[in-house]
């Protein structure tokens, strides 16, 4: 059973990797300099895939950032909707989640 501490320090490791995604898909962004109507078209492709998963890295920011405020206020573990514990082993798999299972459905 990981301790608390144990896993503020996974949700801050794996904070610190998506800022970093984040801040490259930035940069990949602003990069492009396409000369051809054939190369933008191919680069506005890629940037809506970039776009596409600098959104989902910010999704699970907010995520990581309200579970990090969970863990500060001492509710980290524990199901927000209900307040019953969340399993061990739904929090090795998404350690950022603030249902348990019965609950998660319902969102």
């Amino acid at each position: 059973m990981k301790s608390v501490a144990e896993r503020k320090a996974e949700l801050l490791a794996r904070q610190a990797d998506l800022n970093a995604r984040i801040a490259g898909i930035g940069e990949e962004l602003d990069s492009h300099e396409a000369k051809d109507w054939e190369e933008m078209a191919t680069e506005r492709e890629s940037d809506e895939v970039l776009e596409d998963l600098g959104q989902s890295a910010q999704a699970e920011l907010r995520m990581i950032e309200a579970a990090l405020t969970r863990i500060d206020e001492d509710e980290y573990g524990y199901c927000v909707q209900c307040g019953d514990r969340i399993a061990e082993e739904r929090l090795n798999l998404l350690p950022a989640t603030p249902f348990c299972r019965k609950c998660a459905p319902q969102k």
